[in-house]
């Protein structure tokens, strides 16, 4: 995209040079492969798929490790990815279908309209609160130029979302500071106002990816009340409804404070591959966000499904949680008989410890099983690895594949050459 002069201006002026800039002119797509599950997953691939027929050897969409595609095995079990194997929701699919003849338009038409209206009545905020983007991605990687700067940074948890591969916007000019959490994988928030006191963007994945913890209400007041002057809280709630309505943060948007939240509709209504997200804040700062990325640009069948499936929360989310908690205590029940390790969660993911085996041989040896699992903080958690709860299908031959390895140990190799 093509940055207007009083953008450029802006961000001569907070310190950014033109080479950056002309980086940032490239738009979210530059660094979006960092701020988006699917690719995550991919770039922090430890081993390559196994062969697979077509050109290369490998999978349709290359690589299995830490959750990428790989071999299109259908004994695979793909849960690396924290992708809701319930699908979109059966109101969102009706939509679709519905809107489908309208697919010729390029303008939103029919039910389409609703969106917008339902993302903010939904939530209690006033006309403008809100924009749509397809998929928090975008808003997610724009909001470094918009917030942060050369001599003001994006502080956030470790292990936190884009901490283990993510968050590369070096060459964008901005800079990154990664505090660790708390013992009890917390967010550290006084160790991260400490962190720069002239940071531009507190950042929180709440509940935070990859440890999927929840940070409580008064560390948020914390920040807002301890903060450098014109810095803004980002809060992503990319999994808050798994946890909860009383954890949600947009109330914090309609008091008019200093406070973007991110909401996508990839996780709990199962719409990854639709690409639809939201970012909540003020019309001030909601503009200031703007300059950096277009927004909107969503699908006929997205807007239509989306629409249908905040329509339907009020059956739709007590459905999907319960079973994500039967799978989840399933789960949690097979390991403890194992003597596996794990965090306690309040998502839809959580990370587990083999003892004796780092997070990397536990994903190759789960591999070796046809099993992906998400490897993607084994700097920061090397004995760590992180586990989407999938299907009962999927979670009965998680655990049987986990119960092998536990049996088997570490491979001998490995464990000499560590």
């Amino acid at each position: 995209m093509s940055l207007s002069k009083e953008a450029v201006r802006d961000l001569l002026n907070r310190g950014y040079s033109r080479r950056h800039i002309a980086h940032i002119a490239l738009g979210a797509a530059a660094v979006l492969p960092f701020f988006h599950e699917f690719a995550l997953g991919q770039d922090a691939e430890d081993a390559p798929a196994p062969p697979a027929r077509g050109r290369g050897g490998r999978g349709a969409r290359g690589g299995s490790g830490g959750g990428g595609r790989g071999a299109a095995d259908p004994d695979a079990v793909r849960i690396g990815m924290n992708e809701n194997p319930m699908g979109p929701t059966m109101q969102g699919l009706e939509a679709i279908n519905k809107v489908s003849p309208l697919a010729w338009r390029y303008s939103p038409a029919g039910d389409n309209n609703d969106l917008q209206s339902l993302v903010e009545t939904t939530e209690g905020v006033k006309s403008g609160y809100v924009t749509i983007y397809p998929g928090s991605g975008p808003a997610l990687a724009d909001l470094h130029p918009a917030f942060t700067s050369p001599t003001r940074s994006w502080v956030m948890g470790s292990p936190g979302y884009g901490s283990g591969g993510g968050g590369r916007n070096g060459e964008r000019g901005s800079k990154t500071i990664q505090v660790k959490l708390r013992p009890d994988y917390t967010h550290d928030v006084e160790a991260m106002i400490k962190a720069d006191p002239n940071a531009g963007v507190f950042y929180i994945c709440n509940p935070n990816n990859p440890t999927g913890t929840f940070t409580p209400r008064k560390d948020m007041e914390y920040i807002l009340a301890n903060k450098p002057k014109g810095s803004i809280l980002v809060i992503d709630e990319a999994y808050v409804h798994f946890s909860g309505r009383d954890n949600m943060s947009t109330d914090l948007v309609a008091k008019d404070k200093d406070v973007i939240v991110l909401r996508t509709f990839s996780k709990i209504y199962g719409m990854a591959g639709l690409r639809a997200g939201l970012a909540y804040g003020r019309p001030d700062l909601l503009a200031q966000l703007r300059q950096f990325g277009k927004p909107g640009n969503l699908s006929q069948g997205t807007m239509a499904c989306a629409a249908a499936s905040l329509k339907a929360n009020a059956t739709v989310l007590p459905e999907r949680i319960a079973t994500y908690q039967k799978n989840r205590a399933m789960t949690y029940e097979a390991m403890e008989k194992l003597g596996v390790s794990y965090v306690p969660t309040v998502g839809n993911f959580f990370m587990m410890s083999v003892k004796g085996m780092t997070g990397t041989q536990v994903g190759e040896a789960m591999r070796a099983k046809k099993i992906s699992l998400a490897n993607r903080w084994a700097t920061e958690w090397p004995q760590h690895i992180r586990v989407t709860i999938g299907s009962h299908e999927d979670m009965t031959k998680f655990n049987a594949a986990l119960a092998e390895i536990v049996k088997e140990g570490p491979p001998k190799a490995a464990a000499s050459a560590g």
